[in-house]
Order: structure tokens, then sequence, then C-alpha cells
């Protein structure tokens, strides 16, 4: 490894050293990250196959959950071809143009999931608040709108790290101590003045992350007053029930990218580095597993046509 602690021009490779001090075992580690990724390739296709295929699913509420399932799809696929080669062909170096695009696809397509989750929020809000109006407010056109404006911000404001970083000309080393070109550990390799990326990551993050849970928070803030204005205790259940799938997706996407966001700023003296790299996965992992899950068990639309198709093939079977 003594070759790669030495000063470099604007290297042409990086070396992506997987789970560091776990190296040894990254055979076993692959399995439930494999399982997982499988998991999640196999259960966001099926919601979007569902989707596409029952007319009677084209509504708002469904768009966007085929949305959030596509959006999984490349989020995880985003990291795990290479992290599986690296697991199994022992395949560490990157090119540093693909490290970038890496970069700026895992980064942009988290934002674009928080926007999904805040879309979605807003959603359960009409349909809770103004169930007559439902329809009218919220069209196929503007959910259409709202994709495309989530998309746009997420581009343009993400686009911003890895030009930041291509600014810098000197590293000082080509090892990154992660599974994936993770924005800060990438950073911390340069020489130079590194402030305006630390300062614009932090508030990148911040500004999207935060707004998104502004209208997550404002949009059940106005359902719960418009639950508890409901005379009956099953109309009160009934209207919560059907926001239960979105709250698990909100908790399951929002409270591992939290963590790991504050232990990879503020954590590295106290949180040996495999647990971070842990929490940077889990956070692109588990949501991304877990969405068409909890969506095919809450929502009847979706659990029952699955059901139906498992049954259709064992039958034939």
């Amino acid at each position: 490894m003594s070759v790669f602690n030495k000063t470099y021009f604007r290297p042409s490779t990086f070396f992506l050293v997987g789970i560091p001090g776990l190296e040894a075992s990254h055979i076993w580690i692959s399995i439930p990250f494999c399982i997982a990724y499988i998991t999640a390739l196999l259960g966001n296709s099926i919601v979007l196959f569902i989707i596409k295929t029952d007319q009677a699913l084209h509504e708002p509420m469904y768009i966007l959950l085929s949305m959030l399932a596509f959006n999984d799809i490349g989020f995880s696929s985003t990291i795990m071809p290479k992290l599986l080669g690296i697991f199994w062909f022992n395949s560490h170096e990157i090119n540093f143009t693909a490290c970038l695009s890496q970069m700026f696809f895992v980064h942009s397509l988290s934002a674009v999931a928080s926007g999904i989750l805040a879309a979605m929020a807003y959603d359960r809000y009409v349909a809770i608040c103004y169930p007559l109006r439902y329809a009218s407010i919220l069209t196929n056109i503007l959910i259409a709108k709202i994709g495309l404006a989530i998309l746009i911000r997420a581009v343009i404001i993400i686009m911003v790290l890895p030009i930041l970083i291509q600014r810098l000309h000197y590293f000082k080393s080509i090892v990154i101590s992660h599974s994936y070109c993770e924005q800060i550990a990438v950073v911390k390799l340069a020489y130079g003045d590194t402030t305006p990326n630390n300062i614009y990551g932090l508030v990148g993050s911040f500004s999207i992350g935060l707004f998104d849970l502004m209208i997550i928070a404002w949009s059940y803030a106005m359902v719960l007053r418009a639950v508890f204005k409901i005379g009956s205790k099953d109309g009160r259940l009934k209207a919560l029930s059907t926001c239960g799938a979105h709250i698990c997706a909100i908790l399951i996407t929002y409270v591992p990218a939290f963590f790991s966001f504050l232990s990879h700023r503020f954590g590295q003296e106290n949180i040996p580095p495999h647990i971070h790299i842990f929490l940077a996965n889990t956070y692109v992992l588990l949501p991304t597993m877990l969405n068409p899950i909890i969506y095919g068990a809450n929502t009847k639309q979706i659990r029952d046509r699955a059901l139906r198709m498992f049954h259709h093939g064992t039958g034939h079977a």
C-alpha cells in the first residue's frame, strides 16, 4: 500500500477499500448485501409492473409510488454492482470520472427520494383533508410537474459537488476508505482549501432535507388536525391507516441517513470506520429493500395483485 502514500496530481483512478478493517470477511459480508440488493430489485420491479399494468392504479398516490420504486432501483444500483465487485473479485479501482459520476448519482438520487417522500406526504394531506377535491387538486399532470421539479432540484444542487472536487488538483492518497465514492470521503484525500466543499456539502444536504421534512411535518400536522375532527373512532383509524406505509417509509429513509450523516461528519474519533461504512450502505440499501415490502403489505390493491401473481405462477408450476 506504500505506492498509494504519496502526492498525486489529479489521479486517473481511486482505490475503494470496501469495508475498512474487515477485508478478510468481505465474502461473508457480501451475502446479506447481495440478498438485500436482489430483494430491492425484485420488489421494486414487481411494484412497477403492478402499477403499470393495472389501470385502476394510475392515480397520483400510485404514480408517486412508482416514481419512488424506479428511483430505488437506480439508487441501490449506483453502489451495489461496484461493491459486489470489490467483495467478490477484488475490483477496487475506480476511474476518477466514474467516481465523480457515482458520487453525483448517489447524492442526487438520495435527494430525489427525499423529495418524493415529501410529495407523498402532501398527497396524504390532500386525500384526508380535501377528499372530495382530491382528483381535481392532484391531477396526473400536476404530479408529473412535481416529479420533474424534484428531479431538477436534485440535479442542480448536487451537480456542484463533483464540480467543486474538480477544482482540487492535489491528493494525499488515492485510497478511499469507503465502499463507494462518498463526497466527504473523497474530499478528505485532497490537499488545499476544502472549506467550500465542506460548507456546500453541509448546506446542500440540510437545505434539501430540512425543506422536505418541513413539508412532511406540515402535511401530517394538518392530517392529524383533520383526523381528530372525525367523529367515529373507526373513521379516525381508517384515515390514519392510509398513512401507515408512508410513515414507515419516512422513518427507514431519514433515520439511517441522519445517523450516517452525523457519524461521518462529527463522530470520526469515536466510531470505528467499519461502522461508518455500514451506516452509509444501510441508508442506501435499507429503504430500497423495505419500501416495496412496506407498501405491498399496507396497500390492499398492490398486495392483492401481488398475491394473485404469485398464486397464478404457483398454480402453473
